[in-house]
């Protein structure tokens, strides 16, 4: 397993005040999906180690951390059935346990299972103590419906009643951590209300890779610069666990990474390996740029209404997208 570390925060340019903490250490480990369970756990509990080895206080995993993709097909019978329970499934106890065995904060990603008797689950990212509690949880709320990518026929998206949680985390200086997944981060409205929630640091597990209508195209740079320029423009760090490898229709590309506000790539991972990226954050490079670049400050919520109107396909030229009502279950 490669490990890529960090640990001098390039230099904050727009910087006056001397910083209010020390940096933040945080791992991020990459993986392929392993068929056999014990060994996948094996190797991710490596990386684990490894990250806290390096005195990590915080480690983040993949989408669908223990799980094969299931979306890249459509599927033949309801799916919420290989959907498991958030606080007794296997990935909260594998993350759990680790998190207690290396004495880190864990963060996961899950299918939850939802029973509302529509055969949906919930794509959910989760957050483990030291001690192994549960310190907060958020689930998917952009849910893709392209080929290779059918999980509007897996998941629901997440409640719209408290969308964009922040977590204070006391025991690792303080730091707002919001904890999107995938499909959130193409979206520039999810980082914009994180950053006004006072979010410095975001982490969007991610299962992302070929799209099977279109072989010959590789999105690995627009899925890299969509998520650095929205963490420059709203002051935030951005994490972004992705897995490698084939699982079938889709491909993994990997090249998981960890930037800053200024958009610098402090750490990034390979295509096709098993990784362990660490890096130290400077968290008060957010105050630094936002001071320099007010972009909250200046914001004009009074012309943004139209942000919330049904999108007109017709002016845009879009194709209406089915949705998993527009293919019914087999069962």
């Amino acid at each position: 397993m490669l490990e890529i570390t960090t640990f001098e925060p390039p230099t904050s340019f727009a910087r006056v005040d001397a910083p209010r903490r020390r940096p933040l250490r945080v791992g991020l480990v990459q993986h392929r999906w392993l068929a056999d369970a014990a060994a996948l756990r094996a190797e991710l509990n490596q990386g684990i180690a490894r990250a806290a080895g390096h005195g990590a206080g915080i480690v983040f995993l993949p989408e669908l951390t223990l799980s094969r993709y299931p979306a890249d097909t459509v599927p033949t019978s309801a799916p919420g059935t290989t959907a498991e329970d958030l606080a007794s499934g296997p990935t909260f106890t594998f993350a759990a346990e680790a998190a207690r065995a290396h004495g880190v904060h864990v963060h996961a990603s899950l299918y939850e299972r939802a029973e509302a008797g529509d055969g949906l689950g919930l794509n959910t990212s989760i957050l483990v103590s030291p001690a192994g509690e549960l310190v907060g949880r958020t689930r998917k709320l952009h849910i893709p419906v392209t080929e290779g990518y059918y999980e509007d026929k897996y998941f629901r998206g997440g409640d719209a009643g408290q969308p964009y949680p922040v977590y204070n985390i006391e025991d690792l200086v303080d730091v707002r951590l919001g904890m999107p997944t995938c499909w959130d981060e193409w979206f520039p409205e999810v980082a914009r209300l994180y950053s006004l929630d006072g979010a410095e640091l975001l982490v969007y597990p991610t299962a992302i890779g070929s799209e099977p209508a279109h072989p010959g195209f590789d999105t690995q740079p627009l899925w890299q610069q969509v998520i650095v320029g929205n963490g420059i423009a709203n002051g935030l760090f951005m994490v972004a666990p992705n897995r490698y490898g084939d699982e079938g229709a889709v491909t993994f590309y990997g090249s998981s990474f960890i930037s800053d506000p200024y958009g610098r790539i402090l750490v990034q991972a390979p295509r096709n390996q098993s990784a362990v990226l660490v890096a130290d954050l400077d968290l008060d490079q957010r105050k630094d740029w936002l001071d320099l670049f007010p972009f909250l400050a200046t914001r004009r919520p009074d012309t943004y209404g139209r942000l919330t109107d049904p999108v007109n396909n017709t002016i845009n030229g879009l194709q209406p997208q089915t949705t998993h009502m527009d293919h019914q279950v087999r069962a």
